[in-house]
């Protein structure tokens, strides 16, 4: 279903709630990080069976996954909102963006920290803010 389509849909309707039923169960399926994708693994190879059988219930495999997910997760990254996009618009049209104010910081950050879910603080180190704004621009000219 394209996204027109959706737009064109009553949230009251039952083709609504199939396709909202549908997209959360693709949600789920997704893998988070490395412990997902080693889970889907033993699973379909039946590996996680026989641990279970040899090791019990309680084998550490959710632990592990956890662990595998934190350490390794997968990237994803969210749209820009209409405002975000008009506050990286107006920031990357500017002629001087060797020096950045407070403000247009904290804006910036608070856009990465949404953008790409990451808990990120302002910075007075000229390098991490750059690599910010880098890859701000990078979804900027992407969207």
């Amino acid at each position: 279903m394209t996204e027109e389509e959706f737009n064109k849909l009553d949230k009251r309707t039952k083709a609504y709630k199939e396709w909202k039923a549908k997209f959360e169960k693709q949600q789920e399926s997704k893998s988070k990080g490395f412990g997902d994708t080693v889970e889907k693994f033993t699973v379909a190879t039946g590996i996680k069976k026989v641990v279970k059988a040899v090791v019990g219930d309680d084998c550490g495999c959710d632990e592990r996954k956890n662990t595998l997910n934190k350490l390794f997760s997968y990237k994803t990254v969210e749209c820009l909102t209409e405002d975000e996009y008009k506050v990286l618009n107006s920031f990357f049209t500017k002629t001087n963006q060797s020096r950045v104010d407070y403000i247009t910081q904290k804006n910036l950050v608070k856009i990465y920290a949404r953008v790409f879910g990451k808990k990120q603080e302002t910075t007075n180190c000229s390098s991490c803010l750059r690599s910010i704004i880098n890859q701000l621009r990078k979804v900027y000219e992407n969207n």
